[in-house]
């Protein structure tokens, strides 16, 4: 009698993506963002907020900037019943994620004003820009009102292309052209739904013992779509 022995499942291991400055891919929708962080530290107010959808490379910007300023990281919700001199500490940078998410706006402000004084500056990250999150506090929402802003919005094909052909990088997976071709016209514009795919590809050739090849490609994406 044969033994059928069950496909071996993958361990649900977080991949570590390429964040260096020459892995992120310039395009139309991300060019003045990108622009901005190659201009530090000559920018003309202490602030820049960078808002987009998620997985736009808004976090790979950051940590680009965050590795060439010296700056340290947090989220917004970090900054909820902090103590901001402890949370900066003799920083001169710093880099806030998911600051439209939640933000303790008093704590906030005293930053940016650490930062200011210093002659340091304050990045942010978010999905929508500063003047959508109904901030309470006036002095906060005045500075924000005068940060530098840009968005980050959904990648056109030939940022698609890159971007995918990069994900699969991360992964150690070399797409053929076919394979590009295929899933380009084929996926939502945005760069979540890339993540989602490539991850999901990475994870049934890693069970089945396959090579990505188009027919596994098609089939993913059949069950995705």
């Amino acid at each position: 009698m044969e033994t059928l022995i069950p496909q071996q499942l993958p361990l649900a291991l977080e991949m570590r993506p390429a964040l260096a400055r020459a892995d992120f891919m310039v395009a139309n929708c991300n060019r003045e963002a990108v622009t901005w962080i190659d201009r530090w530290p000559d920018w003309p107010v202490p602030a820049l907020c960078l808002y987009g959808p998620a997985g736009s490379g808004k976090s790979h910007l950051a940590e680009v900037w965050r590795a060439r300023s010296g700056a340290a990281s947090v989220s917004g919700s970090d900054l909820i019943g902090a103590d901001p001199d402890h949370l900066l500490g003799d920083d001169t940078g710093l880099v806030i994620e998911d600051a439209d998410m939640a933000l303790d706006e008093t704590v906030c402000f005293h930053l940016y004003n650490m930062l200011k004084e210093r002659n340091g500056h304050l990045l942010l990250t978010a999905q929508q820009p500063p003047s959508r999150w109904k901030v309470k506090l006036a002095d906060l929402r005045s500075r924000l009102g005068a940060a530098l802003v840009c968005e980050i919005s959904p990648p056109d094909d030939d940022l698609l292309v890159g971007l995918l052909i990069k994900l699969f990088a991360d992964r150690q997976i070399a797409p053929s052209p076919q394979i590009v071709a295929y899933i380009v016209p084929r996926i939502e514009r945005s760069f979540a739904a890339l993540t989602q795919l490539v991850a999901a590809i990475d994870r049934r050739a890693l069970a089945e013992k396959r090579a990505v090849t188009l027919p596994l490609v098609r089939a993913v994406m059949e069950e995705h779509l």
